[in-house]
């Protein structure tokens, strides 16, 4: 069962399935995916200036908390392609949003830094969100609410696992 807007927006009703039984956690994945994409559509809605694509942006969220990254690092920290990343990169050049400096240690490589500019963007999209999620979940009922808190230290770890699946060591 796959979320729909509908889904998003009716009250959740208890779901007796366990959290793994493949029915809940594909729905758990579409719901993640759809919440995402219903954000990004409302914040999008009266911006003026150009629109970022994902990967742009998580690339700049990442710059922004490591200032001095290299695009190798980049690369693998958002496991993307070498090549891709210089792509990324050379587009966020071009829009005043990302400076690429020369790496003292090694000429060859690149350091990249986040512009003012960019910093700035990132924070008003930041606390846009922050003020539209904020909203709907002061709309729940007060359980719905308690639950959502208690189930964030079990997301942290989904996404822990999705970034290094057992086996792999820590990043």
């Amino acid at each position: 069962m796959g979320a729909t807007p509908e889904t998003l927006t009716s009250a959740p009703a208890p779901d007796p399935r366990p959290v793994d039984d493949p029915g809940a956690t594909d729905e758990l994945s579409a719901l993640l995916v759809g919440i995402q994409r219903l954000v990004r559509r409302r914040l999008r809605q009266g911006l003026t200036e150009p629109r970022l694509r994902g990967a742009q942006i998580e690339l700049l969220r990442l710059v922004i908390d490591s200032p001095g990254l290299r695009v190798s690092d980049a690369a693998e920290e958002l496991c993307l392609a070498g090549n891709s990343v210089s792509t990324l990169v050379n587009q966020l050049v071009s829009l005043g949003l990302l400076r690429r400096e020369v790496d003292p240690a090694d000429r060859r490589a690149a350091l990249l830094y986040a512009t003012g500019e960019a910093v700035e963007r990132l924070d008003v999209w930041r606390a846009r969100r922050t003020a539209l999620v904020g909203e709907v979940v002061a709309g729940l009922p007060a359980e719905d609410r308690a639950a959502l808190a208690a189930a964030l230290p079990a997301l942290r770890a989904v996404a822990a696992g999705l970034r290094n699946p057992p086996g792999e060591e820590e990043r």
